[in-house]
Order: C-alpha cells, then sequence, then structure tokens
C-alpha cells in the first residue's frame, strides 16, 4: 500500500469490509434479536381486487404463542398516512396510501392483518387459520385498459390518473413542421423486481415511558425511515433512531419506511415488546415495490440529412394500486431524459401514471433512467434504418457538442459536463474488435449482430449530504457520513477521499454511517454516495485542517498565512522544523483547559445533478430456428468523473450491467387476466445465474469531472443497468431486421418471441 504521502485516490485496492463478511463477522438484521422480542407475519388478499365481506381471526387467536392479530380497526386513527415524493410541475391524485386494508383490496399481497406471535413457526400457523370471505371484482390489469377510465379503481378519483405532468416547447410546431421524415414506435418495458440476496425486514423496540422508537432495518439509509416514521405515528423524529445493520442488497427497493416498518412500530406501541418482520421470498415478490412498467409512443421529427429537430412522446407508467412515497420518481426521471445526449430543438412530452390492481412501483436500480435510454436509443436505430443512415454516423450528427456544457435540454434538466463523442468511438472501437465464433451451433443456424449506444444519466438527487470528521489524539480518525452502504464499498472509498485529503496514513481512518443519532442526511441510491457523501467529507477534512493551522499558528508563533502541510503535518513555510502533525495538534487541543476538539461536521451541496455518461456495446448471436438468444460481447465505456477506486467502480458497473443484461434477456414480472402474479418465485422469475455470465467484457473509463464539487466526481452505481438493456436491445433488433422482421421486439427477449417474430415474418 503506499506511504501517508502517496496519492489514494485512484488506486484500486481491496475493500476494507470484506475480511468481516468473509469471516462471517457481519451482524445483518435477522443475526439482531431483543429480549422479549415478538414476530410479526402479515396476512395478505389473495385476491387483485374485491370487497371484503369478513375477516375472522378469532379461531386464529386461539392458537398458543399468538399474541394479538390486528386489523384495520385495530389501528384507525393511529396512524399518519405517507407523504407521496412530488417534483417541479407533477399532478398527483389526493390517495392516501392504505396501511391495512379495511373494506377493498386492491392488489395480490395488500395487507389486510398483521399476527403478532412468539416465533415465526406460530405466526405461519395462524395466518393459515385467518378467514377471508369477499367477492371479487374484475382487476384492471393493462394500463391501456386503465387510461380509459370505464371503470374507476378509486371511484373517489374519479379517473385511474394518478399522476401527470406535459412539457411542450413554444416552438415545437415550429420545428416540427420543418421535418422532412417523422418516425413513430410504440416501445414497452415490463415491470421488474428487485430480488435483492436478503429480503427486507425490521427489529423495532417501542419505549412507552418516553415515547420513542428504536429501529433496526435492512434498509439503505437511516434517514428516510426516520422521517417517515415520526411522520406516521405523530411524534419528533429525535424520537426515531435508525439503525442499519450489514445489508444484503437493495437495488432501490429498500428506500424508505414500508407498510410493514409501520405496522412492526404500531404493534410495538400496543404490544409494550420489541417486534421483528422479516419476509420470506414470497413476500417480496408480492409486496415489495417494483420497477419498471412503462410504455411510450414516441414521435421523432428529423431532416433528411438526418438532423433531430423533435421528440414528441405519450408516456404510460403502471403506478399499481397506491401511490407508494416514492411511486412518482421513476416516471417523472424517464420523461425528463428523453433527449438523453443529444441536440433536439422542441419536445411536447406528456405523462400519465395510472392505477392498475398490482403492487405499487418505486424505484428499481436506475429508476427512469434507463427507461427513458431505451426509449431515446431505440428511437435512433428505427429512424437510422428508416433514413438508411449508419446508426454511429447518426448519433454523431446530433450529440451535444463538448463546448456546449453546461446544457440545458427542452425538458429542463441541465447536464453539468460532457464529452460524448469518444465513448462511442471508443465502445465501437472495441466492439470491431471482437471476433464472433463462425458456423453452426448443435445443427441451428446462427446469425450475428452488433450495436452500440449512447447513455446518459443524472446522479446526485437530493443535492446535498452529511459528513464530519474528528481528528483524535489517540491517532485515529473517526468520519461520520450520511451515506449508508449496502455493498458499495463506501468505507474503502472514503477512507481514501480522507487519507488524500488530510495526508494521513488509511489505517488511521474508521467510517461510521447507518445510524440517525449521528445526525441528519439523505441516503444511498441514485448514484450519490461519492459524489455527495464523499465531497461532504472533503469539505469536513478542509475545515478540519483550517481549525487545525489556526491553533498552530499559535504554538509555532506564525501566521496561517505563512503555514504549509505536507502529508499531515504543518510547519512554516521555509521552515521545515518545528512541525505538527494533526494527532499532536488534536492531543494538545485534547489536553488543554479550553472546550475545543479538532472536528468538523459539515455538508455538501451542489446546484443539481451531475450526469455521468457512457457508450455500450453488445455483441450477441440469434438462433434462427430455436429463437435463442447468446450474448457474446459486452462493452462498457463509462465516464463518471474522477474515479476513486477503479476496481470498485469496474464491479459497480459489472454489477448493474448483468442486471441491464437480465432485463433484456430473461426478467419480467407476469399477471395472469385476474391480476394474479404468475412469476411469483425463481422457478418462474428469472434472473442470471453463474451458467449465464459466460459472455466477454470490456470496460474501459473516461474521467470529466463535474465542476459542482472540489472532487469532481459523479455516480457510476447505475450505469450498466441504464446502457447495458438498451446495447442488447438494440444488437437484438439490428439482427431481427436483417432476417426482415419490421416490427420492433421488446424485452424480455424469450426464445419463444424471438422465434415468433422471425416466424411470422416468414409467414
Amino acid at each position: 500500500m503506499p506511504a501517508n504521502n502517496q496519492k489514494w485516490i485512484g488506486q484500486s485496492i481491496e475493500r476494507f469490509e470484506d475480511q468481516s463478511l468473509l469471516k462471517g463477522e457481519g451482524k445483518y438484521l435477522d443475526d439482531i434479536n431483543l429480549d422479549g422480542q415478538l414476530y410479526m407475519k402479515v396476512f395478505r388478499s389473495p385476491i387483485a381486487r374485491g370487497t371484503i365481506r369478513s375477516l375472522q381471526t378469532a379461531e386464529a387467536s386461539k392458537i398458543p404463542g399468538v399474541v394479538a392479530i390486528f386489523t384495520a380497526k385495530d389501528i384507525e386513527g393511529m396512524l399518519n398516512a405517507p407523504v407521496v415524493a412530488a417534483a417541479p410541475g407533477v399532478k398527483l391524485a389526493e390517495l392516501d396510501m392504505v396501511i391495512l386494508a379495511k373494506d377493498r383490496v386492491n392488489y395480490v399481497g395488500d395487507p389486510l392483518a398483521v399476527v403478532i406471535a412468539t416465533s415465526k413457526a406460530i405466526c405461519e400457523d395462524a395466518i393459515s387459520m385467518i378467514e377471508l370471505d369477499y367477492e371479487i371484482e374484475v382487476p384492471i390489469v393493462s394500463t391501456a385498459e386503465s387510461v380509459l377510465d370505464r371503470d374507476l379503481i378509486h371511484p373517489q378519483l374519479q379517473s385511474n390518473v394518478m399522476m401527470q405532468w406535459d412539457k411542450k416547447s413554444a416552438n415545437f410546431d415550429a420545428s416540427i413542421a420543418k421535418a422532412d421524415l417523422v418516425v413513430e414506435a410504440t416501445l414497452e418495458l415490463p415491470r421488474l423486481v428487485a430480488a435483492p440476496m436478503e429480503p427486507r425486514g425490521c427489529l423495532v423496540n417501542y419505549h412507552q415511558e418516553s415515547d420513542k422508537i428504536d429501529l433496526w432495518a435492512s434498509s439503505q439509509d437511516p434517514h428516510r425511515p426516520t422521517i417517515q416514521l415520526a411522520h406516521a405515528l405523530g411524534i419528533p423524529q429525535e424520537n426515531v433512531r435508525t439503525i442499519i445493520p450489514e445489508v444484503g442488497g437493495a437495488f432501490g427497493s429498500k428506500g424508505g419506511a414500508p407498510q410493514e416498518y409501520i405496522l412492526a412500530c404500531a404493534s410495538s406501541k400496543m404490544l409494550g415488546r420489541p417486534v421483528k418482520w422479516t419476509e420470506d421470498r414470497t413476500e417480496n415478490f408480492l409486496a415489495s415495490y417494483q420497477g419498471r412498467g412503462m410504455s411510450a409512443n414516441i414521435k421523432l421529427g428529423l431532416t433528411s440529412e438526418g438532423k433531430l429537430l423533435t421528440i414528441e412522446a405519450n408516456i404510460l407508467a403502471d403506478l399499481g394500486a397506491y401511490l407508494f412515497p416514492s411511486t412518482p420518481i421513476a416516471p417523472y426521471t424517464a420523461a425528463t431524459l428523453l433527449c438523453g445526449g443529444y441536440r433536439i430543438e422542441a419536445v411536447n412530452v406528456s405523462l400519465r401514471g395510472v392505477a392498475t390492481n398490482k403492487v405499487p412501483t418505486g424505484p428499481y436500480r436506475g429508476a427512469g433512467r434507463p427507461e427513458a435510454c431505451y426509449f431515446i436509443e431505440q428511437m435512433v436505430d428505427i429512424a437510422s434504418r428508416k433514413l438508411g443512415i449508419d446508426p454511429l454516423e447518426l448519433r454523431i450528427k446530433n450529440l451535444i457538442s463538448q463546448d456546449e456544457f453546461p446544457y440545458q435540454t427542452p425538458l429542463g434538466p441541465i447536464y453539468d459536463s460532457g464529452d460524448y463523442q469518444p465513448p462511442l468511438l471508443r465502445a465501437t472501437e472495441l466492439l470491431a474488435q471482437h471476433q464472433f465464433e463462425s458456423g453452426s451451433q448443435s445443427n441451428n443456424e446462427w446469425i450475428s449482430s452488433k450495436a452500440v449506444v449512447l447513455s446518459v444519466e443524472p446522479a446526485g438527487a437530493g443535492f446535498w449530504e452529511s459528513g464530519a470528521v474528528e481528528i483524535q489524539g489517540s491517532g485515529k480518525v473517526i468520519a461520520i457520513s450520511g451515506s449508508s452502504p449496502h455493498g458499495q464499498g463506501h468505507k474503502t472509498t472514503f477512507a481514501q477521499i480522507l487519507a488524500d485529503h488530510l495526508g494521513v496514513l488509511i489505517d488511521t481512518i474508521e467510517i461510521k454511517q447507518g445510524d440517525s443519532i449521528n445526525g441528519p442526511g439523505i441516503g444511498t441510491f441514485g448514484s450519490r454516495s461519492v459524489l455527495l457523501g464523499g465531497e461532504a467529507l472533503v469539505i469536513a477534512a478542509k475545515e478540519v485542517k483550517e481549525i487545525a493551522a489556526s491553533w498552530a499558528s499559535k504554538k509555532l508563533e506564525a501566521s496561517i498565512e505563512d503555514l504549509v502541510w505536507e502529508g499531515d503535518e504543518v510547519h512554516v513555510q521555509g521552515s521545515p522544523e518545528p512541525s505538527l502533525s494533526l494527532f499532536q495538534i488534536a492531543k494538545m487541543m485534547e489536553e488543554s483547559n479550553e472546550t475545543v476538539s479538532l472536528k468538523s461536521a459539515t455538508r455538501s451541496n451542489t446546484p443539481g445533478p451531475t450526469f455521468p455518461f457512457g457508450a455500450y456495446g453488445a455483441a450477441v448471436k440469434i438462433n434462427t430456428e430455436t429463437g435463442q438468444i447468446t450474448l457474446d460481447h459486452l462493452i462498457a465505456v463509462d465516464d463518471a468523473g474522477i474515479i476513486i477506486n477503479p476496481m470498485l467502480a469496474e464491479g459497480q458497473i459489472v454489477g448493474s450491467s448483468l442486471q441491464g443484461i437480465s432485463s433484456a434477456l430473461w426478467e419480467e414480472m407476469y399477471y395472469d387476466p385476474d391480476g394474479t402474479p404468475i412469476t411469483s418465485s425463481f422457478v418462474d422469475y428469472l434472473i442470471p445465474t453463474a451458467k449465464e455470465t459466460g459472455f466477454h467484457t470490456t470496460s474501459e473509463f473516461r474521467n470529466t469531472p463535474t465542476p459542482y464539487t472540489t472532487l469532481g466526481a459523479k455516480g457510476v452505481g447505475e450505469s450498466g443497468t441504464v446502457g447495458a438493456l438498451s446495447a442488447v436491445a438494440s444488437a437484438i433488433n439490428y439482427g431481427l431486421a436483417s432476417l426482415g422482421v419490421e416490427t420492433h421486439v421488446e424485452p424480455a427477449y424469450s426464445p419463444e418471441k424471438i422465434w415468433r417474430a422471425i416466424h411470422k415474418n416468414k409467414g
């Protein structure tokens, strides 16, 4: 490892977190238990839509070990409905999220009651004894049916539209009049399940005497659960302490406080004992919010030379039965990113989020970015085929140029910095080096196809994060970040940043995260941790050194302006001796009679999100006899600003790319006409295993810093889900087009779907 006078930023060092995890020393939620704790299980609706005639819990209550069974009437008036996140110009329906259904159910998995017992097994037994009598109603499963408003899921709303946003440029009509060609297509992405390795769960201890709550949660951060639970229970935020242990993955699905956290808190309050809830895999499929589920009818207006003039889109988002707090985020993000990385004169975009009898949607890794990238990049491909222009040429012709940044698109976002052409050219060059295997395999005929796409995405939602640094005389640096990890390697990355900015040895740094008692923060989502969490630590480190320099100036009898830092030591310029280290200064401050210490707590701030970008390429083979798709090679050329740890950044690209590939080739949440999920386990819902990862990968980074921070880092945690999906889709559709398939085919690309597309064309 480098000495403390060398740079740590840019080093591919191994994660500090891994040793304890590999030894089994990490504590996850299920490893944490309290004396006298009870267990909670949720009784859920088996139907997608209907009226509740009766809910009988008497027999279930008689089972030994059952402490209580709570239904909607038991919590009536006790809890406040969560607040739904809004965005500029978005109109939301006035509809409270139902915590426990009372008279009606609106999706399979809708919570109806909770059983509290002395063990999980007893909870399961009691759940099986609850008697539900209901009258089934015909569910609304498709967005196309829902938007017609012929049957209302929530009649009090007078429409199934729960979210809407519109943006039309003043010059749209004039711009579309200049178009020689208008290319139109309807594109769609199915619903997906986040499926983290560790499902959701929480442990709650409500303190009756103080009206305070201790919450341990498998969550992405402590801040959103704290805020939302305080609101739900009507208590001050300082009365809720949220602690995040090790987390076995999240991918967006563990943000905030879901209904189950609120119900566990209410149950602990009513019973005066700790309550633990951990969901099983079936519950995770049924009740955890799902991602994607969006379609768009899009028209691109172009000149005959291939200049993009306009984009017109009607986006339809499947929101599910209710608005969860984060439900509007992904559709709004998708709508505002439809311009991609292209210079487009004018837009006319309409977004409608409609109710269906399905579990609500929420942010899933990418959260609107993959949808937008897929929509615009597929349209560029379709336009290139219509015009007979090479797709790379068409893209380069319409790129936002480097000297135009910061650049505001007609849809509103301001791109901070970028240089889009080099990644496209490099990805194309790398893909050209790929050699397909020739001939046939297993006597089946195969064709080969390649494609490169551009991806642009926002990072850094919330625009601030907290950070604190304390230098201790004992020789330790204690740093606290509002960002909380669930697999990203924050302790390593943040230690690298601080080692450089403080000049200390990296093994003197201890990173603390994941406890709301440490102060306010935002959390880890939307590729924001290094961008904002890292920047907050940089600012705190700078302030600590300023405090230290002020103290040293008195001891060294020199003005602050005459002091210089070398590593973690400060001395008078031109006189290396005497010098004082940060730790010596901290010790002197601790031993003084003054109530001072060498620490700083601060926040980062940016005027808006940053925009990492990149180019993704895919090489695929299509079996024309069976419809099987084989991915041969994936190319990723990403620009996320300054990269702190290239190895960890590449790990993020590999993981997110595999999720993007998986959403193209395998993953899709199916519902039958009755609204019943039929891919509700890993038997039916396909996620990749090691067997499916035999393709080649090539990953490279470029470094265009953001001007918004001194660190210059952007974000990299979701890039692969954005670019890889569209690259695979483009490669497959170019291959199908070469076979004469004229209709654009949508994910997931099952062999049956591909076979039907090919053979329908053959008649």
